[in-house]
């Protein structure tokens, strides 16, 4: 049977799946069931109960709920302390890891050591990259590097030991190489299906995350204190939010199975590809280089106000009427990771000389929240959140759209570590949700 045979047969059986799959809302009503596990004010199900990180959105003010500006924190430290205590050219991603990872600040001893076992782990099997990484491309780079941690774990001799120090050992190996999957995933999909040139630099021990990202990516292996920086600050924001995303959900649900270490960094993978999830930023610079496209002056207010007027009518870019990189789902009157990560756009943008680009951004930035208020009645207020800019960052860079989500990955790959870690000691019960049957009995 060939493919378009087997085509033709599921789409006639669309409508059939849709008939016996569709619930109504009025029963999800009746039986107090939250899609999503958010209530209708978007606020999550509580599922369980963490150290690891938090997210503040709203505040007691006199007995009253009160939005108020975000703050993340993490291990009992707001990152906007974390990031304002490094030096102007010091990076702190592997700092902030082992604080994730086991709870407490490294001494300078303690930071040195760690950062020695993790360029140790920056080493890959005898011909993997050759064998498991250029063999069938993909596009998809996020499917490629799930391929390859599960192949990894075949070269584990412990692979099913369910011991914390086991788990430990196996979460930095996958932390030092996500780098290497990532960006050589990358090279053999440009080489492959793009023919472009093919060019497989090794990470040096001695760098950090972000500088090995940048060395391993270019073909010359430069790069700037400043681009190094900007790109460690990123990697930081995103290393943990909270617990209660989808692909840290997914990393506790699979440890509770007591699955291993592989499958369940794996799974997470699988989640955060999903558009709502880790794609985000890409979608943000699609709309960017739409109203590029579209704008005669990038730096025209009312030009760029009238488009994106149009976008939120439904008149132009995707026709869905939504401006991407506004809003959140848990933060109201602003992101902290988003107000941490300005500066440093900036500050890359006058050295990139892309002043006219942040002049659009701050434009756009401005009068969104103002459309969004008049055309949708939203007057909670709505701000920007840390994709917004985080896909300018990767453009100024010259890091291609395909590493965008796995660039995530490298950093999140933290906090699922350290979820994955905390839920093995911490809670010792397999996650089994309920749900109501409510099919017709036919006989």
């Amino acid at each position: 049977m060939t493919s378009k045979e087997l085509n033709l047969y599921t789409a006639g059986k669309r409508e059939i799946c849709v008939a016996n799959d569709t619930i109504s809302d009025l029963l999800f009503k009746e039986y107090g069931v939250n899609r999503g596990l958010r209530d209708v004010n978007g606020k999550g199900v509580l599922a369980g109960l963490t150290r690891i990180s938090k997210i503040t959105s709203f505040k007691d003010v006199n007995g009253v709920k009160t939005p108020c500006d975000g703050e993340l924190w993490y291990r009992g430290y707001r990152i906007n302390t974390l990031i304002e205590e490094l030096s102007r050219y010091e990076l702190g991603f592997e700092k902030t890891a082992y604080l994730l990872l086991f709870g407490e600040k490294p001494s300078q001893r303690e930071e040195d050591e760690f950062c020695y076992f993790l360029g140790k782990c920056m080493k890959l099997p005898v011909n993997f990259t050759r064998n498991v990484i250029m063999e069938g491309p993909s596009r998809d780079v996020m499917n490629s590097m799930t391929k390859s941690i599960l192949t990894l774990a075949s070269y584990d001799k412990e692979v099913n030991a369910a011991t914390v120090e086991c788990c430990i050992r196996q979460c930095m190996e996958l932390i030092a190489v996500f780098p290497m999957l990532a960006v050589y995933g990358y090279h053999a999909y440009n080489h492959y299906m793009n023919d472009a040139s093919m060019y497989i630099h090794r990470p040096r021990p001695e760098l950090s995350t972000a500088e090995n990202i940048l060395r391993m990516l270019r073909p010359d292996r430069a790069y700037t204190r400043l681009e190094a920086k900007v790109l460690d600050i990123v990697l930081m924001l995103h290393m943990e939010h909270g617990g209660g995303n989808n692909s840290t959900f997914t990393t506790r649900v699979v440890t509770s199975s007591g699955s291993d270490t592989y499958s369940a960094i794996a799974a997470a993978m699988s989640s955060l590809k999903g558009p709502k999830h880790g794609g985000a930023n890409i979608k943000v610079m699609e709309m960017i280089q739409d109203i590029r496209k579209h704008v005669s002056d990038k730096t025209d207010r009312e030009e760029v106000r009238a488009y994106l007027s149009r976008i939120i009518d439904g008149k132009a870019f995707d026709g869905k009427g939504l401006i991407y990189g506004m809003g959140h789902a848990v933060y109201s009157v602003s992101d902290p990771r988003e107000r941490i990560l300005k500066s440093y756009v900036e500050s890359l943008a006058s050295a990139k000389h892309q002043e006219e680009n942040i002049i659009l951004y701050n434009i756009i930035e401005e009068e969104a929240p103002k459309l969004i208020a008049e055309k949708r009645h939203i007057f909670k207020g709505v701000s920007p959140n840390v994709d917004f800019y985080s896909g300018f960052v990767y453009e100024m860079l010259g890091i291609p759209i395909e590493l965008y989500t796995p660039l995530f990955a490298i950093a999140r790959i933290v906090g699922w570590s350290a979820h994955r870690i905390e839920e093995m000691i911490g809670m010792n019960k397999i996650i089994r949700p309920a749900y109501m049957s409510v099919m017709d009995e036919l006989e």
